[in-house]
């Protein structure tokens, strides 16, 4: 297991410390996106700092994308392989549980091309879909 999240690291471009793996590890164990403070509780005797910068480069290399769900905190999930570090392909539609307060990824949604007024140009689309999980709603 640890072979395999070194050599996911190693494909990104990421130097694979012991931080880098055991966040990558509980990423993947995770079926909705964290906040840096979800990791913080989990690693409580990391410092934040590492554990942000951990994120941030994740995310330089197309390995995660940041969701803003309006919850006031940033949060992380896994991108699709095809992710890179020039190109995030991860336009798909999230939604945000407002009983759990839970954000998930919906790569099967994806978000349309819309079409922009002359001259103006895209640097980043969300769509966020706001209700109710499968788990809390019964």
């Amino acid at each position: 297991m640890l072979q395999d999240l070194d050599k996911t690291l190693q494909q990104k471009g990421v130097r694979p410390t012991a931080m880098r793996l055991l966040v990558l590890d509980y990423l993947l164990k995770q079926p909705a996106a964290v906040s840096l403070s979800d990791l913080e509780a989990y690693f409580h005797r990391a410092d934040r700092i590492t554990l942000y910068r951990s994120l941030k480069t994740f995310e330089g290399k197309g390995l995660v994308h940041s969701i803003d769900d309006g919850s006031g905190a940033v949060k992380y999930a896994l991108c699709p392989d095809d992710c890179t570090t020039l190109e995030h392909h991860d336009l798909h539609v999230h939604f945000f549980c407002s009983q759990c307060r839970e954000t998930f990824c919906l790569p099967k949604s994806r978000i349309p091309d819309i079409a922009l007024p002359e001259k103006f140009k895209t640097e980043e689309v969300n769509l966020l879909v706001k209700g109710t999980c499968g788990t809390c709603s019964g």
